[in-house]
């Protein structure tokens, strides 16, 4: 069976990270969060590897339910190196033997709005629990997928956030349960590194585009693309000035891969693009990409005497250590994600 990413992709990312497959190969890899967006990707690429590259890495992935992913995705039941254990990640039992790398990738983006005190547990305590198996089992590398929410509200008059940006979740709004929640993750990820001699990884990842993304939830161009699909018109909730700004995730799989093989022993990068677009010309975008032109609505009127809202990461750090550039713009990125889903509708 076919992968559940584009095979160009798959290609396109082992043609930009062939230093880690030969540091790596051979390993023993541990995920957390391998069934999710991010994951997926992240455990295609490396499944493509093995078969490409012959690097041989095992994988063993944690899952709530690996039955349901099972059964709907059969061609990794009998995938040679691959086992998938069943747990949570707040208190699964440690899988036996030792390991050289450990991601942990589990995150539910699309719970912040729902349970803000199982999203900071989750967080944290799960964190504490990854970072516990790392010790025991002997893990030399370690990536943690954190979330440019750690700075709080960018400042409009700031147009792009570089990591030494001070700024905060607002601790008095609970919907920073997710953000505070990703800095103590941060924080308890340097204390391992610092205590046992673990080489991490913190990747600040902003919003993101790409086959498998979530059409539901706050993702708005999620949401779009989900619009357009389903020959709805495209509803936005806010006035849409505010400026986000999207990394393919075939790119982000590249710098992720990059930021793990980095050889210091604590490092933080922002993953995402740096090219801004409004909420409303994003849903242009995604429009015109759809051979039946939609409707696009605003739920507010825009007031064109504040700054617009903006999520907008500087990158410079990553593009200079870790020698990445965005590969794919926008309106390619937008191109794919569409072609990948319409490829599920109609079969």
């Amino acid at each position: 069976m076919q992968p559940s990413v584009p095979i160009d992709d798959l290609d396109f990312i082992l043609e930009h990270t062939a230093d880690v497959w030969s540091k790596f190969s051979g390993a023993r890899l541990f995920i957390t969060g391998g069934t999710g967006f991010i994951g997926i990707w992240l455990l295609e690429s490396i499944a493509w590897a093995n078969k490409r590259l012959n690097a041989n890495i095992s994988i063993t992935i944690l899952s709530r339910n690996p039955d349901a992913f099972l059964k709907k995705n059969p061609r990794w039941s009998n995938s040679q190196g691959i086992q998938f254990i069943k747990g949570d990640v707040l208190d699964f039992e440690f899988p036996l033997g030792s390991y050289d790398i450990a991601i942990h990738a589990a995150t539910d983006v699309a719970g912040v709005e729902q349970d803000y005190l199982n999203v900071f547990d989750s967080n944290v305590a799960g964190t504490r629990r990854v970072l516990d198996f790392c010790v025991k089992s002997g893990v030399k590398s370690f990536l943690l997928t954190s979330s440019g929410a750690v700075y709080g509200v960018q400042p409009p008059e700031i147009s792009h956030l570089d990591e030494k940006y001070k700024g905060a979740p607002e601790l008095n709004d609970l919907r920073s349960g997710y953000g505070e929640g990703k800095r103590a993750a941060e924080w308890l990820t340097n204390l391992y590194a610092i205590k046992y001699g673990i080489n991490v990884g913190i990747a600040r990842i902003f919003a993101l585009i790409g086959p498998g993304m979530p059409l539901e939830g706050p993702f708005a161009a999620g949401n779009f693309i989900r619009d357009v699909l389903n020959e709805k018109n495209i509803a936005i909730q806010s006035d849409g000035t505010a400026l986000r700004s999207y990394l393919y995730a075939a790119d982000m799989t590249i710098w992720l891969l990059k930021l793990l093989e980095n050889e210091s022993s604590v490092k933080v990068f922002n993953i995402g693009s740096e090219q801004a677009i409004s909420i409303l010309d994003l849903a242009t975008a995604v429009d015109k990409k759809h051979k039946e032109k939609r409707m696009i609505t605003l739920g507010q009127q825009p007031d064109h005497s504040v700054l617009p809202q903006r999520y907008i990461p500087a990158t410079q750090k990553a593009q200079r250590e870790l020698l990445v550039v965005e590969y794919t713009d926008l309106e390619s990125s937008i191109k794919k994600t569409l072609h990948w889903y319409k490829g599920l509708v109609h079969g």
